[in-house]
């Protein structure tokens, strides 16, 4: 197999562009036509590879989810409007009335929004458990429960979670094992080496890289699934991605070594920077060697990223004050850009958890997350020194 950058360049692609271009053409059409009446059949009942209509299947969005394939070690993938319609739309599949997902304590906030409002209004039950300790893992399973799903490291508290740990036990159950791998993205972890069934991204963040995108993608080993995913969900939701943003994804996974390279020099120097400031009260990084779950990062993953959350001293008022005083740094949603962003989760992202439980869930609210970005980490470091004196 080539390595990584190759596969980002060039995997999934069969043979030469049309006119022999360098670039995919982005075939920004609605609709294709048929030969005839055979060749519609053939087509409508999957006999032939070709194109019925952009929500079903589409070349530009075909390359990049066969790329996204390969790049997770996977055999086909499935691309979203966004990374909340892979995610909602994979749990869906994979659940009936009366059937259980246990789900890691920490989630992004839109996914612990879906688990614990949406779910339960069809039936669907729902065990919240701290998934870095396997015993307890063990002990919520009960035959209901049909799905795990967790991130790992988890937005916004980077906790580390054993994947090949929870697969095998999982695996003795019958259930399957989702993982969210946008903080790590392909590069430096691949879920379904390690026993997942189903991978998801949020292909906005870093499989993108440039803020310019919104888009998702899930990703699975088993072909039947993946076409069901496909054609009795993401078609029937309407989910579907765009042929422009599909192009701009292709284009963005070019980079992506190179970039996750370069985010995770610069947040291991902020990380220590941070680490050994004295108005930091603590950082959250896999990186660090007293972290907790800086043993299993070095495990399964082939680097520890580029998300960093941390305390200031002085709580919520000096965490605002902080934000607030960044003049590099940008308050912003999302991450994984070419611009280091920084934000209060429990006040922006994570805002559906409720107040009174943060800490129960591994927040608080004076939690600061950054991304950090690829300006040059002399600048960035800067940048939040000059802040961390406002406090």
């Amino acid at each position: 197999m080539t390595g990584f950058n190759t596969r980002a360049i060039h995997g999934g692609q069969k043979g030469k562009n049309p006119n022999n271009a360098l670039n995919p053409p982005i075939f920004q059409t609605s609709t294709f036509v048929f030969d005839s009446i055979d060749h519609a059949n053939k087509v409508m009942s999957f006999e032939s590879d070709d194109y019925v209509y952009t929500r079903g299947n589409n070349p530009t969005l075909r390359l990049f989810e066969n790329r996204m394939a390969e790049l997770e070690h996977g055999k086909g993938a499935v691309a979203f409007a966004s990374g909340m319609a892979a995610i909602s739309s994979v749990i869906f599949s994979l659940l009936r009335p009366y059937e259980r997902i246990i789900v890691h304590k920490t989630l992004y906030g839109s996914t612990f929004t879906v688990v614990t409002e949406l779910l339960p209004k069809y039936n669907i039950e729902y065990k919240i458990v701290d998934l870095t300790n396997l015993e307890e893992l063990k002990e919520a399973i009960d035959e209901s429960t049909k799905v795990v799903y967790f991130e790992t490291p988890s937005n916004p508290d980077l906790s580390i979670i054993d994947i090949k740990g929870v697969s095998d036990i999982a695996k003795k159950h019958g259930i399957k094992v989702v993982v969210d791998n946008t903080f790590a993205t392909p590069y430096f972890q691949n879920p379904l080496l390690l026993g997942a069934d189903i991978v998801v991204h949020s292909a906005t963040k870093y499989i993108c890289g440039h803020g310019d995108v919104v888009g998702g993608v899930a990703i699975s080993k088993d072909e039947d699934y993946i076409h069901y995913l496909k054609f009795a969900y993401m078609c029937e939701f309407g989910g579907v991605m765009s042929p422009f943003n599909a192009w701009l994804l292709l284009r963005g996974l070019k980079t992506l070594g190179l970039r996750m390279k370069q985010h995770e020099e610069n947040a291991i120097e902020v990380a220590n920077f941070l680490n050994n400031h004295p108005k930091v009260e603590s950082v959250l990084y896999p990186g660090l060697v007293d972290f907790k779950g800086h043993q299993i990062a070095k495990k399964q993953m082939k680097g520890f990223g580029a998300m960093i959350s941390f305390e200031v001293k002085g709580g919520l008022d000096s965490a605002i004050k902080f934000v607030e005083g960044l003049k590099l740094a940008q308050l912003a949603v999302s991450l994984g850009d070419c611009e280091t962003l920084v934000q209060l989760p429990a006040a922006i992202t994570h805002r559906g958890y409720p107040r009174e439980k943060l800490a129960e869930f591994g927040l608080t609210e004076s939690m600061v997350r950054i991304s950090i970005g690829l300006e040059d980490k002399e600048d960035i470091i800067k940048d939040l020194d000059q802040a961390l004196e406002l406090i």
